[in-house]
């Protein structure tokens, strides 16, 4: 499997291995399969282990690395204990139609983790297919969970670095501690003065200097990216779709080749295209619903044909989605635009210098032929979060709560025909603050911190705390620097040796 750029029509092909290590394409484009590779043996997989799933789903993606290889990064990643399901990824019923695929039983509590407990493996493999003995280093911004998964996941990796800069007050308090008190001897946290758009339009600079690049590798680096711009992190996401599909299929919710539909609630369109790429690789999804905030820069532009970033920036209580700028999208227009790079160039040096830019009919209509789109209000969302817990005993956080409210929207109280998953992207307690004044109401949750809310909450309904959120107020912060957006590359420079 070879790899070009979305920018690119000279067609420079890179193995999986390279785009891997490179994160970002040269031309600052995205790094896109060649081809699609077509899944016909899926049901084959359903008696499988989610690890197994995973890796027989991201072999014809990865062929840098043998069968062997991929197996064993998926064991390492699944099958190691750090995932507080047996099922990795379990589906959860709660209507007829209506289920909730959970991914956040890893380590961090949060979606990320599903792509971020495997990417380590698959950079450390990169760099030895690649005979590259630099010190990688992982830049990253983060609009809250992405950052702490990658800190994790890369903790005392030997042979990397990893900087993870976030957006100082677009974060939840608990999801802030989650990074300021992360352990590890080569991990770096550093809070940014401005939203997530500032952090990662501040990375994406830093990629495309090549002075700063040569400055780097002259001190023995190699940059590399956690984000979800790089293909090493959207690959594994293929895999949960497929995997929440098998499993309608054994529990006998559906036949085999049924379609069904997914709601995601995404900001910066990964988890989302994660579903598209599953697809285009002969998995029966019928739509993917696109769910967003007050942020709804991808709404309207789903809708419309036109993004528009130049817009009211909303700090909601779903802040992994506060983005106006969504990156992957641009994977996106590239597949479905005739994979014409002078296109995807121009509508992004379009969005570079006015903050918007109109795709043409056709692609458009090939978006709005799969994709629909809405979003909820704040509202809204403490309504699907405290309708849900009352009418089914179940929590969910803000952002699972989005796709919820979206999808009452769409098809109202009787709900769809066809079976809908609504994939759930964080456990309630990591923004318990929100979950708990929608279930149990302002009086009770009145003067009490996030940090005892935790408790409060686990009280109240029977649910557990997660391991990893329980007892992290009292942890040492290790990480207390803030920096303005203009300070990233010489902040970056001062933390190396």
């Amino acid at each position: 499997m070879l790899y070009r750029s979305t920018r690119n029509d000279k067609k420079n092909n890179y193995s999986a291995a390279e785009v891997i290590l490179q994160g970002l394409a040269p031309d600052g484009g995205l790094f896109t399969p060649v081809e699609i590779p077509q899944f016909k043996q899926w049901e084959s997989l359903l008696e499988l282990s989610y690890s197994r799933r995973a890796a027989a789903l991201m072999q014809p993606y990865l062929d840098s690395f043998s069968e062997k290889e991929i197996n064993a990064f998926c064991t390492a990643a699944y099958d190691s204990g750090r995932f507080g399901h047996p099922s990795v990824a379990p589906l959860r019923r709660i209507t007829k139609n209506l289920f909730f695929l959970e991914l956040w039983h890893g380590p961090t509590c949060a979606f990320k983790d599903m792509a971020l407990q495997i990417l380590p493996h698959l950079v450390r493999g990169a760099a030895a297919k690649n005979r590259d003995t630099a010190q990688r280093l992982i830049l990253t911004a983060t609009s809250g969970d992405t950052g702490k998964a990658a800190l994790e996941g890369f903790r005392d990796i030997p042979g990397t670095r990893i900087v993870v800069f976030f957006p100082v007050d677009g974060v939840s308090e608990i999801q802030k501690m989650q990074m300021i008190t992360q352990e590890g001897s080569n991990v770096h946290v550093i809070a940014i003065r401005g939203n997530f758009d500032a952090a990662q339009g501040g990375v994406k600079e830093i990629f495309a200097d090549g002075e700063l690049t040569a400055e780097l590798a002259a001190r023995g680096y190699r940059l590399s990216s956690a984000n979800s711009i790089n293909w090493g992190r959207l690959v594994p996401q293929i895999a949960y779709y497929f995997s929440a599909y098998l499993d309608l299929v054994r529990e006998r919710e559906i036949r085999a080749g049924e379609p069904v539909d997914f709601v995601v609630p995404t900001g910066n369109f990964g988890n989302i295209l994660a579903g598209f790429y599953a697809r285009q690789m002969g998995l029966p999804l019928r739509k993917l619903i696109c769910a967003s905030n007050e942020n709804n820069v991808l709404t309207d532009f789903i809708n419309t044909g036109c993004y528009d970033r130049n817009r009211t920036f909303h700090c909601t209580i779903s802040p992994s989605m506060d983005i106006l700028v969504s990156s992957n999208l641009e994977r996106l227009l590239f597949e479905l635009c005739g994979r014409d790079p002078q296109k995807v160039k121009g509508w992004m040096e379009q969005l570079n210098k006015t903050g918007r830019y109109r795709i043409d009919p056709q692609t458009h209509k090939a978006i709005k032929d799969f994709f629909d789109a809405g979003y909820a209000t704040e509202e809204e969302t403490y309504t699907a979060i405290s309708r849900t817990y009352r009418e089914h005993n179940y929590l969910i956080d803000p952002h699972t709560a989005v796709a919820r409210a979206v999808y009452d929207k769409i098809y109202g109280d009787a709900g769809s025909e066809v079976k809908t998953v609504i994939v759930s992207t964080a456990s309630p307690f990591k923004f318990n603050a929100s979950v708990a004044l929608a279930v149990l109401g302002r009086d009770r949750v009145a003067g009490h911190s996030e940090f005892e809310l935790l408790e409060l909450l686990s009280k109240a309904t029977g649910a557990a705390v997660p391991p990893g959120l329980s007892g992290l107020e009292s942890r040492a912060v290790r990480h207390p620097m803030v920096i303005r957006r203009e300070q990233m590359k010489e902040t970056l420079l001062g933390l190396l040796p």
